[in-house]
């Protein structure tokens, strides 16, 4: 393939070509050179100190002959002591200027005028991109399946607690109420988020490899933040929900029915739906120019904007601070929704009835730490004490933790849920 000529390499030549041609210029019609006061030629009329008025005939020059070299753009006092021989030096001079001065701005037009296939050339490497490769955890073999062997804990873990909570709260008629319902999606959201990372992440491990597709890679990000976001909401209406239940007991049916509850939990679903459409078609319409090598086990907005060309990034990141700015206010309304529950709880005469209500808001308020927690310290650390490290750490807690705690949070101070879930244990092992 032939590659396109840059402008300075046109500039190069050009100015190579003029020099050239001006020596070959005055050595044609200098014969001997115009720097040789001796030479005489018909066409010049060269004034000397003596009285002798004839005019010597030009010598001649065979092709073996040398001439004098003329550096280029020199006239030496002897042949400008003739006028014409100082006009046609100066035409000479002056057009060869004005010859250049055309070039320069030939060359600056052509420059122009590849400015967009240059541009065009870096869009064409974003979409020769087929793949990209993950971040390995370990070069040695042992450290590989040690490294799956962990993983797929986690990931078992989670599966079972999620898996049994959903089935609980499905299969139990006294768990349908809106808490245990907005639990079930929060169950379903975990184990979507964690199916999206960590099952491609042990096959690389397992087989020795770090490729993803690109439409694996896309997939992979849109999946990932239709849960995330997902996930944000549904916290934030749970808050609510603790609200309306401790604050507004009376009102509780009427303010969380039936309706109610699936309009909240389809927003929820649909705001998570809306932010993977934009991250990722506004991720992945950036053009890539640092090639497909990602510092983290799965696909992650930051580590594909490192990819990108010099300020072409710049609209997902505006895109970042609107989303952050969107989950400081889910921050701000659970902390106010608590705000109102503890007041409201202290307010309760019997120590019995403060810990029941307790009891429903302290799971839910641990699993919102930690996912906030994990969320800002993975995103929002300062860039001075960012390390490759330090990013793998925190993506690993943000991402396989939640999911795998959840259940266990919920389920420990729960004694409703921990009946159902033994009853549906007791089922299983005699079906079995």
């Amino acid at each position: 393939m032939t590659e396109t000529p840059t402008a300075l390499q046109i500039h190069l030549s050009c100015s190579l070509g003029l020099a050239n041609t001006q020596m070959a210029l005055a050595s044609a019609l200098l014969p001997g050179g115009v720097c040789n006061a001796e030479l005489k030629h018909p066409l010049w009329l060269h004034s000397r100190t003596d009285s002798s008025t004839e005019e010597s005939p030009a010598p001649h020059y065979t092709p073996t002959q040398h001439r004098p070299e003329l550096k280029p753009g020199s006239c030496t006092k002897a042949f400008l002591e003739g006028p014409i021989q100082r006009g046609l030096c100066l035409s000479l001079r002056n057009g060869i200027a004005f010859t250049q001065r055309s070039l320069s701005s030939l060359v600056t037009a052509f420059s122009s005028l590849t400015r967009p296939f240059a541009q065009s050339k870096q869009m064409s490497n974003s979409s020769s991109i087929t793949h990209f490769l993950l971040l390995a955890f370990a070069d040695t073999r042992e450290l590989q399946l040690l490294h799956f062997w962990f993983f797929l804990g986690i990931y078992l873990a989670a599966l079972l607690g999620n898996g049994l909570i959903i089935s609980a709260v499905a299969c139990d008629h006294r768990l349908h109420s809106p808490m245990y319902f907005f639990l079930l999606n929060l169950s379903v959201l975990d184990l979507g988020s964690i199916s999206t990372t960590v099952p491609k992440s042990m096959a690389n491990t397992l087989w020795d490899t770090r490729a993803i597709s690109y439409l694996g890679c896309a997939t992979q990000v849109f999946c990932f933040h239709l849960f995330l976001s997902a996930e944000c909401c549904l916290l934030t209406i749970m808050a609510y929900d603790r609200h309306v239940a401790i604050c507004k007991p009376l009102h509780y049916g009427t303010l969380l029915g039936i309706r109610a509850c699936v309009h909240m939990a389809a927003a929820a679903w649909g705001s998570g739906l809306l932010y993977a459409v934009l991250h990722t078609a506004n991720t992945f319409s950036i053009p890539l120019c640092h090639g497909n090598a990602l510092d983290q086990f799965f696909c992650e907005i930051p580590q594909i904007l490192k990819l990108s060309c010099s300020h072409s990034y710049l609209s997902e990141v505006g895109l970042l601070v609107v989303s952050a700015f969107l989950v400081l206010g889910c921050f701000v309304f659970i902390v106010l929704s608590y705000v109102q529950i503890f007041r409201a709880v202290l307010r309760i005469p019997s120590e019995q009835g403060r810990h029941k209500a307790l009891s429903t808001c302290l799971p839910h308020l641990a699993v919102v730490s930690l996912f906030i927690s994990t969320g800002v310290f993975a995103y929002l650390k300062p860039p001075s004490i960012s390390s490759p490290s330090q990013d793998l750490v925190m993506a690993v807690l943000y991402s396989l933790v939640p999911p795998a705690v959840n259940p266990l949070i919920y389920s420990m101070r729960n004694q409703e849920l921990k009946n159902a879930l033994r009853k549906l244990v007791q089922y299983i092992l005699l079906q079995h």
